[in-house]
């Protein structure tokens, strides 16, 4: 897996590429707690992820949670028809905004 970080402004984009599975969910997670307090709202770019596991899955919905009490905005973007299967099927695509 490789994150890519974009500010523009207060905007943070992280572009992740690869497969996001239980040891990648970790470096995910903290890249993510690193920039908290950074940015009001957060874009992730899904454009070059090939796949995401359970794990990868639950860093998704604890990041939500954590940005949706601060009321900063998640958004996932560029999704993979494999991926967008993934959510589709763990109901993700009914939790998450996914563009």
């Amino acid at each position: 897996m490789k994150i890519t970080k974009n500010y523009n402004q207060k905007e943070l984009t992280l572009f992740v590429s690869g497969r996001i599975d239980t040891i990648t969910s970790q470096e995910l997670d903290k890249e993510i707690n690193d920039e908290l307090g950074n940015f009001d709202s957060l874009i992730m770019d899904f454009t070059d992820l090939e796949y995401i596991s359970s794990a990868g899955l639950r860093v998704l919905i604890a990041t939500q949670k954590k940005l949706k009490s601060d009321d900063i905005p998640l958004e996932i973007k560029n999704v993979s028809d494999v991926v967008n299967e993934i959510f589709r099927m763990s109901g993700f695509d009914k939790i998450l905004k996914i563009e």
